[in-house]
C-alpha cells in the first residue's frame, strides 16, 4: 500500500493530499530512510513522522484498504509520541537598529 494512502486510512493524517505533501517534503522516514508518498509500506515497518509540532513513531501492524474509524488505531502501534518545541529549532537574530 502507498504511504500516503496508509496515512489516510489509518487516520494518522486525515487527508491524503496533506499526507502526500508531508511525505514529499521529507518529513517522514520509513525504516530509517526518507519516504515519499508513493513508497510502499507493509506490516512491520517503522514510520517516523515530524508534522507541525508533533513527533510520532509508529509500527505498522496491518495494511487494509478500508477500515471503520473505530478500527483505524488497530492498524498501527505508537512507539513514541512527543510534542516538539518549535522555538528550539529556530535561532532568531534581533536587529537592534530595526
Amino acid at each position: 500500500m502507498r504511504l500516503d494512502k496508509y496515512l489516510k486510512v489509518s487516520r494518522i493524517i486525515k487527508r491524503r493530499p496533506v499526507a502526500k505533501e508531508v511525505s514529499d517534503a521529507g518529513k517522514i522516514t520509513l525504516n530509517g530512510r526518507t519516504a515519499k508518498a508513493a513508497t510502499e509500506v507493509k506490516p512491520g515497518d517503522i514510520l517516523i513522522i515530524r508534522f507541525g509540532s508533533r513527533y510520532l513513531e509508529v509500527e505498522i501492524l496491518d495494511c487494509k484498504e478500508n477500515v471503520k474509524a473505530a478500527e483505524a488505531k488497530d492498524l498501527y502501534r505508537v512507539l513514541k509520541q512527543e510534542k516538539i518545541n518549535l522555538e528550539d529549532d529556530w535561532e532568531v537574530e534581533i536587529d537592534e537598529n530595526y
